[in-house]
Protein backbone atom coordinates (compact mmCIF):
# COMPACT_ATOMS: atom_id res chain seq x y z
CA UNK A 1 0.00 0.00 0.00
CA UNK A 2 2.91 2.37 0.63
CA UNK A 3 4.12 2.59 -2.72
CA UNK A 4 0.87 2.72 -4.10
CA UNK A 5 -0.84 5.80 -5.19
CA UNK A 6 -4.54 6.67 -3.39
CA UNK A 7 -7.16 8.01 -6.04
CA UNK A 8 -10.10 8.97 -4.24
CA UNK A 9 -13.47 10.00 -6.38
CA UNK A 10 -16.66 11.51 -5.14
CA UNK A 11 -19.31 13.17 -6.40
CA UNK A 12 -18.25 16.87 -4.99
CA UNK A 13 -14.47 17.62 -5.05
CA UNK A 14 -13.38 19.01 -1.88
CA UNK A 15 -9.77 20.54 -1.27
CA UNK A 16 -8.34 19.22 2.50
CA UNK A 17 -6.45 21.98 2.69
CA UNK A 18 -9.18 24.63 3.56
CA UNK A 19 -10.99 24.29 7.06
CA UNK A 20 -13.94 24.16 6.10
CA UNK A 21 -13.50 20.98 4.32
CA UNK A 22 -14.20 19.09 7.60
CA UNK A 23 -12.72 16.16 8.80
CA UNK A 24 -13.06 14.05 6.21
CA UNK A 25 -11.43 15.59 3.37
CA UNK A 26 -8.57 16.33 5.60
CA UNK A 27 -8.06 12.45 6.93
CA UNK A 28 -8.44 11.89 3.00
CA UNK A 29 -6.29 14.11 2.18
CA UNK A 30 -3.58 13.24 4.45
CA UNK A 31 -3.64 9.81 3.27
CA UNK A 32 -3.60 10.95 -0.91
CA UNK A 33 -0.96 13.21 0.83
CA UNK A 34 1.53 10.64 1.73
CA UNK A 35 1.84 9.16 -1.48
CA UNK A 36 1.16 12.43 -3.84
CA UNK A 37 -2.57 11.03 -4.72
CA UNK A 38 -5.30 12.22 -7.26
CA UNK A 39 -8.99 13.73 -5.95
CA UNK A 40 -11.22 13.60 -8.95
CA UNK A 41 -15.26 14.69 -8.73
CA UNK A 42 -17.42 17.17 -10.17
CA UNK A 43 -16.76 20.84 -9.56
CA UNK A 44 -20.05 22.33 -8.46
CA UNK A 45 -20.28 23.95 -11.54
CA UNK A 46 -23.39 23.63 -14.08
CA UNK A 47 -21.69 24.05 -17.54
CA UNK A 48 -24.04 26.72 -19.65
CA UNK A 49 -24.47 25.77 -22.59
CA UNK A 50 -23.05 22.01 -22.17
CA UNK A 51 -23.26 18.63 -24.70
CA UNK A 52 -24.96 15.43 -21.93
CA UNK A 53 -22.01 13.26 -21.52
CA UNK A 54 -19.47 15.93 -22.42
CA UNK A 55 -17.17 17.52 -19.50
CA UNK A 56 -13.88 19.26 -19.78
CA UNK A 57 -11.61 18.40 -16.87
CA UNK A 58 -9.48 21.01 -14.95
CA UNK A 59 -6.62 19.88 -12.53
CA UNK A 60 -5.01 22.38 -9.98
CA UNK A 61 -2.72 21.29 -7.20
CA UNK A 62 -3.40 21.59 -3.50
CA UNK A 63 0.40 20.50 -2.02
CA UNK A 64 1.15 16.97 -3.33
CA UNK A 65 -2.19 16.20 -4.14
CA UNK A 66 -3.71 16.57 -7.75
CA UNK A 67 -7.38 17.82 -8.08
CA UNK A 68 -8.87 17.06 -11.15
CA UNK A 69 -12.60 18.10 -11.22
CA UNK A 70 -15.33 18.78 -14.16
CA UNK A 71 -18.38 20.37 -14.97
CA UNK A 72 -21.73 19.06 -15.83
CA UNK A 73 -23.95 20.12 -18.10
CA UNK A 74 -27.72 20.86 -17.20
CA UNK A 75 -28.89 17.81 -18.45
CA UNK A 76 -26.62 15.55 -17.14
CA UNK A 77 -26.86 17.63 -13.50
CA UNK A 78 -30.78 17.23 -13.71
CA UNK A 79 -31.07 13.74 -14.06
CA UNK A 80 -27.71 12.37 -12.44
CA UNK A 81 -27.53 14.58 -9.50
CA UNK A 82 -30.93 15.93 -8.57
CA UNK A 83 -33.08 13.32 -10.99
CA UNK A 84 -31.73 9.68 -10.21
CA UNK A 85 -29.09 10.54 -7.30
CA UNK A 86 -31.55 12.53 -5.05
CA UNK A 87 -35.12 11.57 -6.24
CA UNK A 88 -34.67 7.98 -6.72
CA UNK A 89 -31.67 6.54 -4.13
CA UNK A 90 -31.82 9.37 -1.75
CA UNK A 91 -35.43 8.45 -0.38
CA UNK A 92 -35.40 4.40 -1.01
CA UNK A 93 -32.14 4.27 0.79
CA UNK A 94 -34.02 6.25 3.43
CA UNK A 95 -36.99 4.07 3.26
CA UNK A 96 -38.92 6.92 1.74
CA UNK A 97 -40.46 5.16 -0.81
CA UNK A 98 -43.24 8.13 -1.31
CA UNK A 99 -40.89 10.01 -1.52
CA UNK A 100 -39.16 8.62 -5.10
CA UNK A 101 -39.20 9.62 -8.59
CA UNK A 102 -39.37 6.46 -10.34
CA UNK A 103 -40.92 7.46 -13.55
CA UNK A 104 -38.52 10.17 -14.81
CA UNK A 105 -36.18 8.41 -17.00
CA UNK A 106 -33.51 9.98 -14.94
CA UNK A 107 -31.40 6.67 -14.92
CA UNK A 108 -30.23 7.55 -18.32
CA UNK A 109 -28.48 10.31 -16.92
CA UNK A 110 -27.40 8.57 -14.23
CA UNK A 111 -25.76 5.87 -15.91
CA UNK A 112 -24.50 8.29 -18.90
CA UNK A 113 -22.75 10.62 -16.44
CA UNK A 114 -20.82 7.90 -14.57
CA UNK A 115 -19.66 6.25 -17.59
CA UNK A 116 -18.64 9.98 -18.61
CA UNK A 117 -16.56 10.17 -15.32
CA UNK A 118 -14.81 6.82 -16.03
CA UNK A 119 -14.22 7.66 -19.54
CA UNK A 120 -12.38 10.92 -18.40
CA UNK A 121 -10.66 9.45 -15.08
CA UNK A 122 -9.07 6.16 -16.47
CA UNK A 123 -6.20 8.65 -18.63
CA UNK A 124 -5.28 9.91 -15.32
CA UNK A 125 -4.97 6.36 -13.50
CA UNK A 126 -1.67 4.81 -12.69
CA UNK A 127 -1.18 0.65 -13.07
CA UNK A 128 -0.65 0.82 -9.48
CA UNK A 129 -3.30 2.78 -8.07
CA UNK A 130 -5.52 2.47 -5.68
CA UNK A 131 -8.64 3.81 -6.31
CA UNK A 132 -11.55 4.91 -3.35
CA UNK A 133 -15.16 5.92 -4.52
CA UNK A 134 -17.63 7.34 -2.39
CA UNK A 135 -21.57 7.33 -2.17
CA UNK A 136 -24.68 6.34 -3.57
CA UNK A 137 -23.70 8.92 -6.72
CA UNK A 138 -21.09 6.82 -8.15
CA UNK A 139 -22.35 3.28 -7.25
CA UNK A 140 -21.90 1.68 -11.29
CA UNK A 141 -18.51 4.20 -11.81
CA UNK A 142 -16.17 0.63 -10.95
CA UNK A 143 -18.44 -1.67 -13.56
CA UNK A 144 -17.78 1.29 -16.07
CA UNK A 145 -14.03 1.30 -15.65
CA UNK A 146 -13.69 -2.27 -15.48
CA UNK A 147 -15.31 -2.30 -18.56
CA UNK A 148 -12.89 0.22 -20.07
CA UNK A 149 -10.32 -2.15 -19.30
CA UNK A 150 -9.23 -0.90 -15.40
CA UNK A 151 -7.51 -3.36 -13.43
CA UNK A 152 -6.82 -1.14 -10.60
CA UNK A 153 -7.64 -2.22 -7.06
CA UNK A 154 -11.13 -0.43 -6.08
CA UNK A 155 -13.08 -0.18 -2.99
CA UNK A 156 -16.36 1.87 -2.43
CA UNK A 157 -18.02 3.49 0.66
CA UNK A 158 -21.46 4.11 1.00
CA UNK A 159 -22.01 6.61 3.36
CA UNK A 160 -25.87 6.65 3.75
CA UNK A 161 -27.95 3.51 4.75
CA UNK A 162 -28.28 0.74 2.67
CA UNK A 163 -32.14 -0.57 3.02
CA UNK A 164 -33.86 -3.63 3.84
CA UNK A 165 -33.70 -5.66 0.90
CA UNK A 166 -37.99 -5.27 0.33
CA UNK A 167 -37.55 -1.46 0.45
CA UNK A 168 -34.24 -1.92 -2.20
CA UNK A 169 -36.26 -3.76 -4.34
CA UNK A 170 -38.73 -1.17 -5.13
CA UNK A 171 -36.53 0.86 -7.10
CA UNK A 172 -36.90 -0.73 -10.70
CA UNK A 173 -32.62 -0.71 -11.78
CA UNK A 174 -31.93 -2.25 -8.48
CA UNK A 175 -30.70 -5.58 -9.97
CA UNK A 176 -28.12 -3.64 -11.71
CA UNK A 177 -27.20 -1.55 -9.01
CA UNK A 178 -26.43 -4.54 -6.73
CA UNK A 179 -24.77 -6.00 -9.55
CA UNK A 180 -22.76 -2.97 -9.87
CA UNK A 181 -20.99 -3.22 -6.26
CA UNK A 182 -19.92 -6.55 -7.75
CA UNK A 183 -17.09 -4.82 -9.98
CA UNK A 184 -15.52 -3.40 -6.78
CA UNK A 185 -13.11 -5.25 -4.47
CA UNK A 186 -14.42 -4.12 -1.45
CA UNK A 187 -17.79 -2.49 -0.79
CA UNK A 188 -17.64 -0.92 2.67
CA UNK A 189 -20.71 0.17 4.67
CA UNK A 190 -21.72 2.29 7.38
CA UNK A 191 -23.21 -0.20 10.30
CA UNK A 192 -23.57 -3.81 10.62
CA UNK A 193 -27.40 -3.07 10.34
CA UNK A 194 -26.60 -2.19 6.72
CA UNK A 195 -24.16 -5.47 6.13
CA UNK A 196 -27.03 -7.46 7.17
CA UNK A 197 -29.14 -5.52 4.72
CA UNK A 198 -27.00 -6.42 2.13
CA UNK A 199 -25.84 -9.82 3.21
CA UNK A 200 -29.65 -10.79 2.80
CA UNK A 201 -30.02 -8.80 -0.75
CA UNK A 202 -27.39 -10.96 -2.41
CA UNK A 203 -27.90 -14.12 -0.97
CA UNK A 204 -31.84 -13.92 -1.83
CA UNK A 205 -32.10 -11.65 -4.91
CA UNK A 206 -28.67 -12.50 -6.13
CA UNK A 207 -28.11 -16.04 -5.38
CA UNK A 208 -24.49 -15.02 -4.43
CA UNK A 209 -23.01 -17.68 -1.97
CA UNK A 210 -20.62 -16.77 0.77
CA UNK A 211 -17.10 -17.79 -0.24
CA UNK A 212 -15.10 -16.85 3.22
CA UNK A 213 -15.22 -14.20 5.70
CA UNK A 214 -17.04 -11.46 4.47
CA UNK A 215 -16.72 -12.56 1.14
CA UNK A 216 -19.39 -12.94 -1.36
CA UNK A 217 -19.59 -14.39 -5.10
CA UNK A 218 -21.69 -13.76 -7.42
CA UNK A 219 -22.02 -12.14 -11.16
CA UNK A 220 -19.23 -14.11 -12.17
CA UNK A 221 -16.93 -12.07 -9.44
CA UNK A 222 -16.58 -12.37 -6.01
CA UNK A 223 -16.73 -8.64 -3.61
CA UNK A 224 -15.63 -8.30 0.08
CA UNK A 225 -18.12 -6.47 2.12
CA UNK A 226 -17.92 -5.19 5.68
CA UNK A 227 -19.04 -2.49 7.80
CA UNK A 228 -16.52 0.58 8.76
CA UNK A 229 -18.60 3.20 10.96
CA UNK A 230 -16.93 6.43 9.91
CA UNK A 231 -16.08 8.49 12.58
CA UNK A 232 -14.95 12.00 12.90
CA UNK A 233 -10.87 13.90 13.66
CA UNK A 234 -11.52 14.10 17.24
CA UNK A 235 -8.14 16.35 17.59
CA UNK A 236 -9.06 18.53 14.87
CA UNK A 237 -12.86 19.36 16.26
CA UNK A 238 -11.01 19.85 20.00
CA UNK A 239 -9.08 22.38 18.70
CA UNK A 240 -11.74 24.07 17.03
CA UNK A 241 -13.53 24.04 20.02
CA UNK A 242 -10.59 25.80 21.85
CA UNK A 243 -10.35 28.52 18.90
CA UNK A 244 -11.73 32.38 19.81
CA UNK A 245 -14.70 31.48 17.64
CA UNK A 246 -16.08 28.20 19.56
CA UNK A 247 -15.22 29.92 22.83
CA UNK A 248 -17.02 33.27 21.79
CA UNK A 249 -20.33 31.47 20.77
CA UNK A 250 -20.45 29.38 23.80
CA UNK A 251 -19.92 32.32 26.16
CA UNK A 252 -22.54 34.51 24.41
CA UNK A 253 -24.98 31.47 24.39
CA UNK A 254 -24.38 30.88 28.13
CA UNK A 255 -24.75 34.40 28.93
CA UNK A 256 -28.01 35.01 26.92
CA UNK A 257 -29.83 32.20 28.26
CA UNK A 258 -28.37 32.01 31.87
CA UNK A 259 -31.60 31.21 33.18
CA UNK A 260 -32.21 28.37 30.62
CA UNK A 261 -31.19 24.94 29.82
CA UNK A 262 -30.46 24.79 26.11
CA UNK A 263 -31.31 21.36 23.64
CA UNK A 264 -29.56 21.88 20.61
CA UNK A 265 -30.28 20.21 17.00
CA UNK A 266 -27.69 20.70 14.50
CA UNK A 267 -29.30 19.56 10.77
CA UNK A 268 -29.68 19.68 7.36
CA UNK A 269 -32.81 20.60 6.22
CA UNK A 270 -33.91 17.28 5.34
CA UNK A 271 -37.02 14.65 5.42
CA UNK A 272 -34.81 12.30 6.72
CA UNK A 273 -33.46 13.96 9.75
CA UNK A 274 -37.29 13.66 11.81
CA UNK A 275 -36.95 17.26 12.37
CA UNK A 276 -41.24 17.75 12.92
CA UNK A 277 -40.83 14.82 14.99
CA UNK A 278 -38.52 16.48 17.42
CA UNK A 279 -40.72 19.79 17.73
CA UNK A 280 -43.42 17.65 18.43
CA UNK A 281 -41.84 15.62 21.13
CA UNK A 282 -40.43 18.80 22.86
CA UNK A 283 -43.97 19.83 22.79
CA UNK A 284 -45.34 16.87 23.98
CA UNK A 285 -42.78 17.76 27.28
CA UNK A 286 -43.82 21.60 27.63
CA UNK A 287 -47.57 19.74 27.78
CA UNK A 288 -46.50 16.97 30.10
CA UNK A 289 -44.39 18.55 32.02
CA UNK A 290 -45.03 21.87 32.98
CA UNK A 291 -42.39 22.60 34.76
CA UNK A 292 -39.81 22.45 32.08
CA UNK A 293 -41.73 25.96 31.26
CA UNK A 294 -39.35 29.25 30.71
CA UNK A 295 -36.81 26.63 31.99
CA UNK A 296 -36.02 25.10 28.66
CA UNK A 297 -34.87 26.31 25.09
CA UNK A 298 -34.75 24.30 21.62
CA UNK A 299 -32.66 25.78 19.32
CA UNK A 300 -33.49 24.10 16.22
CA UNK A 301 -30.72 25.16 13.52
CA UNK A 302 -32.24 23.68 10.33
CA UNK A 303 -29.19 24.43 7.13
CA UNK A 304 -30.74 24.92 3.47
CA UNK A 305 -31.09 22.01 1.87
CA UNK A 306 -32.53 21.96 -2.12
CA UNK A 307 -35.03 23.96 -1.53
CA UNK A 308 -36.25 23.92 -5.00
CA UNK A 309 -37.53 20.55 -4.68
CA UNK A 310 -41.19 20.27 -3.62
CA UNK A 311 -40.28 17.87 -0.60
CA UNK A 312 -37.93 19.96 0.87
CA UNK A 313 -40.32 23.50 0.75
CA UNK A 314 -42.71 21.36 1.81
CA UNK A 315 -40.71 20.20 5.44
CA UNK A 316 -39.76 23.84 5.69
CA UNK A 317 -43.26 25.02 5.94
CA UNK A 318 -44.20 22.28 8.59
CA UNK A 319 -41.15 22.62 10.98
CA UNK A 320 -41.75 26.50 10.47
CA UNK A 321 -45.95 25.91 11.21
CA UNK A 322 -44.35 23.25 13.82
CA UNK A 323 -42.39 26.34 15.85
CA UNK A 324 -44.65 29.22 15.40
CA UNK A 325 -47.53 27.10 16.85
CA UNK A 326 -45.31 25.88 19.89
CA UNK A 327 -44.02 29.48 20.45
CA UNK A 328 -47.62 30.74 20.37
CA UNK A 329 -48.56 28.47 22.86
CA UNK A 330 -46.12 28.22 25.04
CA UNK A 331 -44.02 31.20 24.52
CA UNK A 332 -44.08 34.03 27.66
CA UNK A 333 -42.49 37.55 26.88
CA UNK A 334 -39.42 36.70 28.39
CA UNK A 335 -39.18 32.95 26.94
CA UNK A 336 -39.46 31.67 23.07
CA UNK A 337 -39.72 27.92 23.56
CA UNK A 338 -38.10 27.36 20.44
CA UNK A 339 -35.26 29.42 18.27
CA UNK A 340 -35.69 28.15 14.68
CA UNK A 341 -32.68 29.31 12.94
CA UNK A 342 -32.69 28.36 8.53
CA UNK A 343 -29.04 29.31 7.92
CA UNK A 344 -25.67 27.33 7.94
CA UNK A 345 -23.86 28.41 10.79
CA UNK A 346 -20.20 28.40 10.28
CA UNK A 347 -18.38 25.34 11.57
CA UNK A 348 -16.04 27.30 13.64
CA UNK A 349 -18.84 28.12 15.83
CA UNK A 350 -20.30 24.65 16.08
CA UNK A 351 -18.74 23.81 19.23
CA UNK A 352 -19.35 26.96 21.48
CA UNK A 353 -23.05 25.33 20.10
CA UNK A 354 -22.70 22.26 21.27
CA UNK A 355 -20.65 22.84 24.74
CA UNK A 356 -23.34 25.41 25.84
CA UNK A 357 -26.56 23.20 24.81
CA UNK A 358 -27.45 20.80 28.14
CA UNK A 359 -29.23 18.28 25.75
CA UNK A 360 -28.01 17.33 22.12
CA UNK A 361 -30.69 16.24 19.98
CA UNK A 362 -29.87 13.87 17.29
CA UNK A 363 -32.74 12.45 16.03
CA UNK A 364 -33.04 11.05 12.41
CA UNK A 365 -35.89 9.29 11.27
CA UNK A 366 -32.42 7.23 9.20
CA UNK A 367 -28.94 8.19 8.91
CA UNK A 368 -26.05 6.13 7.67
CA UNK A 369 -24.25 7.28 10.84
CA UNK A 370 -24.56 11.03 11.80
CA UNK A 371 -21.57 12.48 12.97
CA UNK A 372 -23.07 15.96 14.72
CA UNK A 373 -23.28 12.81 17.74
CA UNK A 374 -19.75 12.46 17.85
CA UNK A 375 -19.13 16.12 17.68
CA UNK A 376 -21.62 17.18 20.45
CA UNK A 377 -19.89 14.39 22.66
CA UNK A 378 -16.56 15.48 22.21
CA UNK A 379 -17.26 19.02 22.37
CA UNK A 380 -18.57 19.01 26.18
CA UNK A 381 -17.06 19.34 29.37
CA UNK A 382 -15.82 16.47 30.87
CA UNK A 383 -16.35 18.21 34.52
CA UNK A 384 -20.01 18.82 33.40
CA UNK A 385 -21.14 17.25 30.13
CA UNK A 386 -24.63 17.45 28.13
CA UNK A 387 -27.12 14.33 27.18
CA UNK A 388 -27.07 13.05 23.65
CA UNK A 389 -30.07 11.78 22.77
CA UNK A 390 -30.03 9.73 19.27
CA UNK A 391 -32.37 7.68 17.66
CA UNK A 392 -31.99 4.37 17.46
CA UNK A 393 -32.03 4.14 13.74
CA UNK A 394 -28.88 6.67 12.74
CA UNK A 395 -25.85 4.27 11.90
CA UNK A 396 -23.92 6.08 15.49
CA UNK A 397 -26.50 4.45 17.55
CA UNK A 398 -24.49 0.65 17.05
CA UNK A 399 -21.32 2.50 18.84
CA UNK A 400 -23.14 5.24 20.91
CA UNK A 401 -24.63 2.94 23.13
CA UNK A 402 -24.44 5.51 26.47
CA UNK A 403 -26.45 7.76 24.89
CA UNK A 404 -30.17 7.66 25.35
CA UNK A 405 -31.72 6.07 22.41
CA UNK A 406 -35.08 7.03 21.29
CA UNK A 407 -37.57 5.79 18.93
CA UNK A 408 -38.20 8.95 16.73
CA UNK A 409 -42.01 7.64 15.80
CA UNK A 410 -42.91 7.87 19.38
CA UNK A 411 -42.93 11.64 20.29
CA UNK A 412 -44.47 10.79 23.25
CA UNK A 413 -41.59 8.28 24.21
CA UNK A 414 -39.16 10.62 23.28
CA UNK A 415 -40.76 13.59 25.46
CA UNK A 416 -40.29 11.53 28.10
CA UNK A 417 -36.30 10.71 27.31
CA UNK A 418 -35.71 14.41 27.09
CA UNK A 419 -37.27 14.98 30.03
CA UNK A 420 -34.95 12.55 31.78
CA UNK A 421 -31.93 14.09 29.81
CA UNK A 422 -32.35 17.51 31.48
CA UNK A 423 -32.62 15.95 35.04
CA UNK A 424 -30.04 13.34 34.58
CA UNK A 425 -26.96 13.56 37.82
CA UNK A 426 -23.93 14.22 37.24
CA UNK A 427 -22.31 11.33 37.81
CA UNK A 428 -24.66 9.61 35.37
CA UNK A 429 -23.78 12.02 32.79
CA UNK A 430 -20.21 12.15 33.86
CA UNK A 431 -20.14 8.37 32.96
CA UNK A 432 -21.81 8.20 30.34
CA UNK A 433 -19.76 10.86 28.46
CA UNK A 434 -16.41 8.94 29.38
CA UNK A 435 -17.68 5.57 27.56
CA UNK A 436 -18.79 7.85 24.38
CA UNK A 437 -15.86 9.98 24.15
CA UNK A 438 -13.89 6.50 24.65
CA UNK A 439 -15.29 4.90 21.60
CA UNK A 440 -15.30 8.26 19.58
CA UNK A 441 -11.58 8.58 19.90
CA UNK A 442 -10.46 4.84 19.28
CA UNK A 443 -12.76 4.90 16.33
CA UNK A 444 -12.02 8.02 14.90
CA UNK A 445 -11.86 9.20 11.13
CA UNK A 446 -8.14 7.98 11.07
CA UNK A 447 -8.78 4.70 12.40
CA UNK A 448 -12.04 4.54 9.52
CA UNK A 449 -9.46 5.56 6.62
CA UNK A 450 -6.79 2.79 7.83
CA UNK A 451 -9.26 0.13 8.28
CA UNK A 452 -10.77 0.76 5.09
CA UNK A 453 -7.54 1.03 2.97
CA UNK A 454 -5.83 -2.17 4.72
CA UNK A 455 -9.32 -4.12 4.32
CA UNK A 456 -8.75 -3.01 0.52
CA UNK A 457 -5.66 -4.30 0.29
CA UNK A 458 -6.62 -7.71 1.44
CA UNK A 459 -9.68 -8.05 -0.56
CA UNK A 460 -7.71 -7.80 -3.46
CA UNK A 461 -5.86 -10.89 -3.09
CA UNK A 462 -9.18 -12.54 -2.58
CA UNK A 463 -11.33 -10.74 -5.47
CA UNK A 464 -8.77 -10.19 -8.24
CA UNK A 465 -8.94 -14.52 -8.67
CA UNK A 466 -12.21 -14.86 -9.59
CA UNK A 467 -12.85 -11.74 -11.93
CA UNK A 468 -12.99 -12.51 -15.05
CA UNK A 469 -10.98 -10.93 -17.97
CA UNK A 470 -12.07 -7.27 -18.71
CA UNK A 471 -14.41 -6.76 -21.70
CA UNK A 472 -14.54 -3.47 -23.68
CA UNK A 473 -17.68 -1.92 -24.94
CA UNK A 474 -17.31 -3.22 -28.27
CA UNK A 475 -17.31 -6.66 -26.45
CA UNK A 476 -13.61 -8.54 -27.01
CA UNK A 477 -11.38 -8.52 -24.03
CA UNK A 478 -9.79 -5.08 -23.13
CA UNK A 479 -6.09 -4.47 -23.73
Amino acid sequence: MSTSRLVVVSNRLADPRKPAAGGLAVALGEALSKSGGLWFGWSGTVDEPGTPGECRLHTRQAGRVTLAEIGLSREDHDSYYLGYSNSVLWPVFHCRLDLADFESGAVAGYRRVNRMMARTLLPLLRDDDVIWVHDYHLIPLAAELRALGCRQRIGFFLHIPLPPPVILAAIPQHQWLMRSLFAYDLVGLQSETDMQHFDRYVLEEAQAERVGPHLYRAFGAVVRAQAFPIGIDVEEFERLGQAREAVETCDRMREEYARRRLLLGIDRLDYSKGLPQRVRAFRNMLQRYPETHSDATLIMIASPSRDSVNAYSDLRQELEGLCGATNGDYGELDWMPVRYIHRMVPRKRIPGLCRAACVGLVTPLRDGMNLVAKEYVVAQEPEDPGVLVLSRFAGAAEQLKEALLVNPYDTTGMADVIHRALHMPLEERQRRHRALVANIRAFDVHWWRASFLKALAEADTDTQVFRPPAISRAGSPAH
